[in-house]
């Protein structure tokens, strides 16, 4: 009677053709990651329209970027000298990510999920990965010196605090410290770029750049792009205590720092939780990708 009893109960309850404890995601959706998987995908996509713009398109972006993130580096500047609070400033700083993600502009930074997710999953060539990357980081840069440029020279009065904080970052200098503030930066922008690929409304956009930007500004994470404007800034006021061949050392061991954070804390670890999907997009590449393959479709003619 106990066993008829339990089979009944089993057989309300659907266990029978309910999955197994240790099952395959690959082979049972009842035990996959839905929504993990449905990201990846996302990303995947993404990484492919982005690799596939033309030159000019692909600076316009990186330009505008830069500017955007501009727009935050002056709210941060205007609310530290008016409270001289960087918890404050940090919060104001979230205008320039809130345009980032609602105007479709690029930061390099942000490139270390996407493109490197769709490399990975042999939908580009690692060759358009180094393409981007080096044009939307100058293009980024170029657009935030004019945009801090013209910040100054409107707001001659904030001279002090952009060298405050833009002095800080060449502060930093070289030692653990630096490195793991840079680690630390990477690793939250990417999480940011991840959470906004998570769904597709305007709150899944603004929440993450919120926050992103509230600990990169507030806690003044060794960011490659957001401290480059800083020391911008400071540069523009002709006061500053460094010159371009630090800010030069400091921004690119930054981004060291971040590649470290970016891929190896978010991106690859991302990646593993959906393994089973990263190897059908790796079994189905994308026309030219594969070795042998010269065809050129996705990647606009861009060798």
């Amino acid at each position: 009677m106990p066993d008829t009893a339990d089979k009944g109960r089993s057989s309300e309850r659907g266990d029978e053709s309910r999955p197994g404890v240790g099952s395959d995601p690959e082979r049972s959706s009842a035990v996959a990651e839905h929504e993990v998987e449905e990201t990846f995908l996302r990303t995947v996509d993404e990484g492919r329209r982005r690799m596939s713009r033309g030159l000019a398109p692909l600076v316009a972006t990186g330009l505008v970027g830069g500017i955007d993130v501009g727009t935050g580096v002056l709210g941060l500047l205007l609310v530290e000298h008016e409270t001289k609070s960087k918890l404050l400033a940090g919060l104001a700083f979230s205008i320039g990510f809130i345009a980032l993600a609602l105007a479709r502009s690029e930061l390099f930074t942000e490139d270390f999920l996407i493109p490197v997710s769709t490399v990975i999953a042999r939908q580009a060539r690692f060759r358009m990965l180094i393409r981007l990357w080096v044009g939307t980081l100058v293009a980024n840069l170029a657009g935030g010196w004019v945009f801090t440029w013209l910040i100054m020279r409107g707001y001659p009065d904030m001279a002090s605090t952009a060298i405050e904080s833009g002095s800080h970052y060449v502060q930093l200098g070289y030692g653990i410290r630096a490195l793991s503030l840079a680690v630390l930066g990477g690793a939250v922008i990417t999480l940011m770029t991840w959470m906004q690929h998570s769904g597709e409304s305007v709150a899944s956009k603004i929440v993450p750049a919120v926050t992103a930007a509230f600990l990169l500004a507030g806690g003044q994470l060794n960011h490659a792009i957001v401290n480059s404007l800083l020391m911008f800034a400071a540069l523009h006021t002709g006061h500053a205590p460094f010159g371009y061949v630090d800010w030069a050392k400091t921004a690119g061991f930054a981004a060291l720092g971040n590649v470290i954070g970016g891929v190896g804390l978010v991106t690859l670890l991302r990646l593993l939780q959906v393994p089973h999907k990263v190897k059908e997009e790796r079994d189905n590449p994308a026309l030219g990708v594969a070795l042998g393959d010269n065809r050129r479709v996705d990647d606009g003619g861009n060798d």
